[in-house]
């Protein structure tokens, strides 16, 4: 599987699975297949309850610790500097693992200084391979590595064919900081798995729309973290790299850019202060 190298060596697979809003009853049975499927990297998070799920899934898989890069994250309510070291060693608890090979602010919001620098000892001790942030503007995450020790190495952003963050894909590029992408497939939304310019490059190649949108923003140098719940999805997800978008598609691709999120729209101050006030514990 091809790999990306972080700004800190880590290698990280350029594809992964993703498993948010999955159940935790039936997490375990998911990942197991996506493992059995050929998944290297499984993306969790605190918010996500179904860690302790993953955790069992990967030691049902028989693969060897190395071979599996574990993403998790730090969510909102846990960013004062003691309650992040308590909140990954819950994490780490449930997953089962020794250490995580890369650990998310999972939100801009609230005291991400105190988070980070947690974070930042996290890394230093081992218990973390690489460190990084979800969902941060350029502008915020600029100000975060400017006054902190330890450079983010990956930004996991919305990115799909309707919101390309072209933008922050040239300022993470140029401070090699590795872009990741949430919601490849914008949740469905847009009409995407009907859209013409889509289908249209998909029929040439002989893939589906899942395809190319993957092939896309890998590409671009974006790693994806696409999300099923079926085995035959997660097949064809992850063969969507034995093929090349000449220049003619790509730049037909970028012209569906809207600029603007159709999931959330992280100015809405409703929206900051659900976010930034959601309890995923006592």
């Amino acid at each position: 599987m091809k790999e990306v190298r972080l700004n800190n060596g880590v290698m990280m697979p350029s594809i992964g699975f993703g498993v948010f809003q999955i159940p935790p009853q039936e997490t375990e049975r998911i990942v197991t297949e996506a493992l059995e499927t050929g998944y290297r990297m499984i993306d969790t998070a605190a918010s996500y309850f179904n860690e302790e799920q993953v955790g069992a899934a990967i030691r049902r898989s028989g693969l060897r610790r190395e071979e599996i890069f574990v993403t998790t994250k730090l969510w909102v309510q846990d960013y004062e500097y003691d309650d992040a070291l308590r909140a990954f060693d819950r994490s780490a608890r449930l997953l089962d693992l020794d250490y995580v090979d890369l650990y998310l602010l999972h939100k801009p919001y609230d005291n991400y200084y105190a988070a980070w620098r947690a974070a930042e000892r996290l890394y230093r001790e081992g218990r973390i391979r690489a460190v990084g942030v979800t969902s941060f503007s350029s502008e915020r995450l600029q100000d975060l590595f400017l006054h902190n020790e330890v450079r983010p190495a990956v930004n996991q952003l919305e990115t799909h064919p309707f919101f390309q963050q072209q933008e922050a894909n040239a300022f993470l590029r140029s401070e090699g900081i590795q872009h990741e992408a949430w919601a490849p497939f914008a949740e469905g939304q847009c009409g995407i798995w009907h859209n013409s310019v889509l289908n249209d490059i998909a029929r040439r190649h002989g893939k589906t729309v899942g395809n190319v949108v993957l092939r896309w923003l890998n590409q671009r140098g974006i790693v994806v973290i696409p999300k099923t719940v079926r085995r035959e999805r997660m097949i064809e997800n992850l063969n969507s790299f034995d093929f090349t978008l000449t220049p003619e598609e790509m730049e037909s691709i970028a012209r569906l850019d809207t600029c603007r999120s159709p999931i959330y729209d992280d100015m809405n101050l409703a929206t900051v202060k659900g976010i930034g006030t959601y309890r995923i514990h006592e």
